[in-house]
């Protein structure tokens, strides 16, 4: 048995495409952030079991949600309502799933990140690793933003992707959730900047910890904004994604220097 989990607050744009991509698991679970728009409606409409909680970080969240799956289900997908299965995932989670005597008990799994009805491959950093399929009882989530699933079993990576559509609800949301989410991560960065960095983790084995420490390592270097735009915009060939390539790399500049300042801010400085 397959349970869907999806996190939502105020996401009635896409719900409805999120939900209908799910048609292949047994159970979908809407766990809502008491959401004042038409989502609590749509997932209804569409079949889906809804349990709300208050919102207060994104770990929490996910590891509450956990506990409201069937008690039958042997696995777990958990995705953002602004991610869409496609076909090809779809029947590699069926195929993955159905094998006897797996011993993966965490699959990870890349994104398409689509930006004014293109993807953006370069511009994204892609390929980036998500966890988002695993065996019930078998994985704990940490950091209370951009998340890291942990599992004391074996990782698997599945060969296709999510479609990601981070720009559903418009630029100026874009922002707005931006703001919130530098925030966040400035909180948690001031205390991880002062762990010891283990520069043999750059050249581990798996792609999670070695993004996770070159993070780390980064946000040690000056003009780490302007670093991280030519990063992607050069280096990792966002050029090659024409004008969505260059607006996307000033957004993550963008982005970056609003974790900055705010961790500037709490220095003192």
């Amino acid at each position: 048995m397959i349970s869907a989990i999806i996190l939502t607050f105020n996401e009635e744009i896409i719900l409805q495409r999120c939900l209908a991509a799910l048609d292949f698991v047994d159970e979908i679970i809407v766990f809502d952030s008491f959401s004042n728009d038409q989502t609590v409606n749509i997932a209804y409409q569409m079949g889906a079991k809804v349990v709300q909680r208050s919102f207060d970080n994104y770990a929490n969240q996910r590891n509450e949600a956990l506990k409201t799956v069937n008690q039958d289900t042997c696995w777990i997908l958990m995705i953002d309502a602004d991610e869409i299965i496609s076909p090809e995932l779809k029947n590699e989670i069926l195929s993955v799933t159905s094998q006897k005597d797996n011993l993966v008990t965490l699959y990870r799994v890349r994104r398409k990140d689509i930006f004014q009805g293109k993807w953006i491959k370069h511009s994204s950093g892609y390929p980036t690793w998500f966890g988002r399929l695993f065996k019930n009882g078998k994985i704990w989530i940490e950091r209370e933003i951009n998340e890291e699933y942990h599992t004391s079993g074996k990782v698997g990576y599945l060969k296709h992707h999510l479609i990601h559509f981070p720009f559903n609800k418009g630029i100026g949301w874009w922002f707005d959730k931006h703001n919130r989410y530098s925030t966040m991560e400035a909180t948690i960065l001031i205390n991880e900047m002062k762990e010891k960095l283990k520069i043999t983790d750059l050249f581990s084995r798996d792609p999670t910890i070695r993004r996770k420490t070159l993070k780390k390592l980064s946000y040690k270097l000056p003009f780490r904004p302007m670093l991280v735009f030519i990063a992607f915009y050069i280096l990792n060939g966002g050029v090659l994604d024409g004008k969505r390539g260059y607006k996307f790399c000033k957004l993550r500049k963008t982005y970056e220097w609003m974790i900055e300042l705010k961790i500037n801010e709490r220095n003192g400085q």
